[in-house]
């Protein structure tokens, strides 16, 4: 039978694919699928965010695709999701990102014509970019007729986008999700597919997978070196409310996650996405036997093919490491959300 056409980019956003691994944790007694976000046109989960902050800006008038100028920042792959959806909508885009953005996402930026935007210097007070990424933005939207800023970070199109990442995992899996796992940036990930979680009565114990280093659940900030895991600021959308635990992952746990997925399974999965591998074997032991888990992995790993997949960078930045590609990670410290009831 033929497959029916799909019109136009926007068609193609959504409906990733849902694998079952079966080598990562061989002696695990559940079942284990990841949601592979990579499979976007733009290559990952934030297509969906972008898609549905333009597409409902649009509709209620606050952006004119004869005039509007959007202007969001970015460390990279949100960047690459509205540069795509702008061009596919002729509009202008300006992407505000800094130093730790990707070569690889600044080639992609590049190539669907966005201007970009680098903040080649951190924050002087928090010695963190995002805050001085979202001081440029302000600064572009005062100097620019008819600019409008997405803003990602408070967005509730954004949450609202991934309620239907949760709906088509639940439809495949006919409701039975006992454990989902999602990294945590902006919050929109995590939050919606927690409504819809909450909204259909689910029951799903939902760890939240954030950076040591990031101040979204209350920790002490640190320097972080890997893009788009965790924040340095904590976003509107954060509701704590909604995630049972979290377990926070190094920048070296993501890596080792990362080596370790692509050794076992053969997938090349990025930074978020080897933070909630990294997270899911440390926590495995905790899961009842028989249980099924999800995982959410937002990226591929070929936009970390100069950092996370670079022995030299690896070695540069964590030393001789390369045996823990091959031996199992700690037990997570796995810490209890507001409201969260004990496991088991």
């Amino acid at each position: 039978m033929a497959r029916r056409a799909l019109h136009g980019l926007p068609a193609v956003i959504g409906g990733t694919p849902l694998i079952e691994l079966q080598h990562l944790v061989p002696e695990f007694r559940s079942r284990l699928l990841v949601k592979t976000e990579r499979f976007n046109p733009g290559g990952s989960i934030k297509d969906r965010t972008a898609l549905a902050m333009l597409l409902g800006a649009i509709e209620s008038g606050d952006l004119d695709p004869e005039r509007s100028v959007v202007i969001e920042s970015s460390s990279g792959n949100l960047g690459v999701g509205l540069a795509q959806i702008c061009r596919y909508f002729g509009l202008r885009f300006i992407c505000v990102v800094d130093a730790k953005t990707t070569s690889r996402n600044l080639e992609l930026l590049r190539a669907y014509q966005a201007e970009v935007e680098v903040v080649s210097r951190p924050d002087e007070e928090s010695g963190e970019f995002l805050p001085a990424r979202l001081r440029r933005v302000r600064e572009l939207l005062a100097a620019i007729p008819h600019a409008y800023w997405p803003n990602q970070y408070a967005n509730p199109n954004n949450p609202r986008a991934h309620q239907q990442t949760m709906r088509e995992i639940a439809q495949a899996l006919e409701d039975r999700v006992d454990y989902l796992f999602a990294s945590v940036g902006t919050f929109g990930t995590l939050r919606g597919c927690a409504e819809y979680i909450r909204t259909h009565r689910l029951g799903t114990r939902i760890i939240g997978v954030d950076a040591v280093g990031s101040v979204i659940f209350d920790q002490p900030p640190a320097p972080r070196l890997l893009p788009g895991h965790g924040a340095s600021i904590r976003p509107p959308l954060t509701d704590a409310s909604l995630v049972d635990e979290v377990v926070h992952v190094s920048d070296l746990e993501a890596v080792v996650g990362c080596r370790r997925l692509l050794r076992r399974e053969a997938v090349l999965a990025g930074g978020s996405s080897g933070a909630v591998t990294a997270a899911l074997l440390g926590y495995r032991d905790r899961i009842p036997a028989g249980s099924t888990c999800v995982l959410i992995y937002p990226d591929g790993g070929d936009r970390y093919l100069d950092t996370i997949f670079n022995d030299a960078w690896v070695t540069e930045k964590f030393g001789e490491v390369a045996h823990l590609w091959k031996d199992a990670l700690p037990p997570a410290a796995a810490t209890p959300a507001a409201g969260a009831q004990p496991v088991g």
